[in-house]
């Protein structure tokens, strides 16, 4: 099939393009949110195509994902098509609702029977009143980190995009209490200058700014555990990836890390005093640790696994596009 969708989430998008399609991705010369076009710190296969608005207006599509309520008239006005109506459309819902009517949030593409909703999280489906449009969820998966845990480290490693501008959403508050446990390594998009921000001293807090990904995992290898911290977000595809690398888990047990997190794969709780307990024991105790990851590993592996999420949306895309 030939396929639109827009770069949004590195991460997602990159599992999702490694499938047996062409996917058309919108390129713009500014290469702003509406045209990024190819991922830069990501490795995508050939098969991900960036078109220019004008290109796309004679070509052949066959599905149109969406990731963004405006890229609904976006597409029609690029394609001369509007999808759910003269080509078939998915909308994929990443994000837990922020719209603080939670849990009577409605979903701007509540009531609608021109396409399906996606949600990458049973959590979101649940927490999302979609009325009478069609949902259905299609868990995550990611491609294999390249790298296996060592641990050598005894540090904790955190992957958090704009930290300052999302704080209490992703735990940024709650990260000076885990520094007094070991120092912390944070990787992410605007990461620089977090230990100023937190008042923490700089051999406390290492940032880490928007590393490719390859480099990113081989580092996180290094380190004794990964620490989860996110209030209200969707389900982190670093969270998994870090489990797929056999990294212990210290993350909050709240929206679907709760069922993503086994509670031999490390530490999962509401309470952070349980939390900073735990990530004390992981940096003392380096076997534990060890045990603790390879129980995170086949997790993740198991459940997230690359080969299962592409053939949940070759069947979902078949079902929609052929019927």
């Amino acid at each position: 099939m030939n396929i639109l969708l827009w770069h949004v989430h590195g991460s997602w998008t990159t599992s999702f393009v490694h499938g047996k399609h062409r996917y058309l991705v919108p390129a713009t010369p500014g290469r702003g949110p509406y045209g990024l076009g190819r991922a830069r710190t990501y490795t995508w296969p050939e098969s991900a195509t960036e078109v220019s608005p004008e290109q796309l207006r004679g070509a052949e599509v066959d599905v149109v994902i969406l990731q963004r309520p405006e890229e609904l008239d976006l597409a029609t006005e690029w394609l001369g098509r509007r999808p759910g109506r003269d080509l078939p459309a998915i909308y994929v819902e990443h994000n837990t609702p922020k719209d603080g009517d939670v849990p009577h949030s409605r979903h701007p593409m509540a009531d609608r029977d021109d396409l399906l909703i996606a949600h990458v999280t049973a959590f979101n489906e649940l927490f999302w009143d979609t009325g009478a449009t069609r949902t259905t969820v299609v868990d995550h998966g990611i491609v294999p980190p390249a790298v296996e845990y060592t641990g050598e480290l005894d540090r904790l490693a955190v992957v958090i995009n704009e930290p300052v501008r999302r704080w209490r959403v992703t735990g940024t508050d709650l990260l000076p209490r885990f520094a007094e446990i070991a120092p912390l390594d944070v990787f992410g998009m605007k990461v620089a200058g977090l230990a100023d921000h937190l008042g923490l001293p700089a051999d406390r807090l290492i940032s880490h700014d928007d590393v490719p990904q390859h480099r990113m995992h081989a580092e996180l290898a290094r380190r004794r555990a990964y620490l989860h911290l996110c209030r209200w977000t969707s389900l982190g595809l670093s969270l998994i990836e870090a489990m797929s690398i056999g990294m212990p888990v210290v993350a909050l047990a709240t929206t679907e890390a709760a069922m993503a997190v086994p509670p031999d794969a490390g530490a999962l709780s509401t309470r952070v005093d349980t939390l900073l307990a735990a990530a004390g024991r992981f940096v003392a105790q380096p076997q534990q640790a060890r045990r603790a990851g390879l129980a995170a590993r086949a997790a993740a592996r198991e459940r997230y696994g690359l080969d299962r999420f592409l053939a949940d949306w070759d069947r979902l895309l078949e079902e929609e596009v052929c019927g």
